[in-house]
C-alpha cells in the first residue's frame, strides 16, 4: 500500500506563488514517477507536472515557465509562481507504480487563485 498526504494549498491573488507538498509512504520504490494533477470544478483531471526517477520533468504547456515540479526521496514538490485565476483547482499528487502499473492518489489540496 502506499499513502500520499498532501500540504500546501489555500486562497492566494493573482499573480502571488503556492508551495505543495506530498510526502509519500509505504511500498514506495525509487524509480517509480510522481506528479501532479488538477481538476477544476466541471472539468476533467489533467496532468500538470511530473517528474521521472532520473529527475526528467513534464509540465502541461498551460504552466511551463511558471510551475516547477521536484522531489526530494520520497517527498514531490510543486511551487507554483505567477499563479492565475484558472490555476483554480483541486490539485492531486500522483505515484505510478511501473510494476503494476497501478495510480495512487492523494486526498487533494484546493488551490484557489482570486483576481
Amino acid at each position: 500500500q502506499v499513502q500520499l498526504v498532501e500540504s500546501g494549498g489555500g486562497l492566494v491573488q493573482a499573480g502571488g506563488s503556492l508551495r505543495l507538498s506530498c510526502a509519500a509512504s509505504g511500498r514506495i520504490f525509487p524509480i517509480d514517477p510522481m506528479g501532479w494533477y488538477r481538476q477544476a470544478s466541471g472539468k476533467p483531471r489533467e496532468l500538470v507536472a511530473a517528474i521521472s526517477s532520473g529527475g526528467s520533468t513534464n509540465y502541461a504547456d498551460a504552466v511551463k515557465g511558471r510551475f516547477a515540479i521536484s522531489r526530494a526521496k520520497n517527498t514531490v514538490y510543486l511551487q507554483m509562481n505567477s499563479l492565475k485565476p484558472e490555476d483554480t483547482a483541486v490539485y492531486y499528487c500522483n505515484y505510478k507504480n511501473l510494476g503494476t502499473r497501478y495510480d495512487y492518489w492523494g486526498q487533494g489540496t484546493q488551490v484557489t487563485v482570486s483576481s
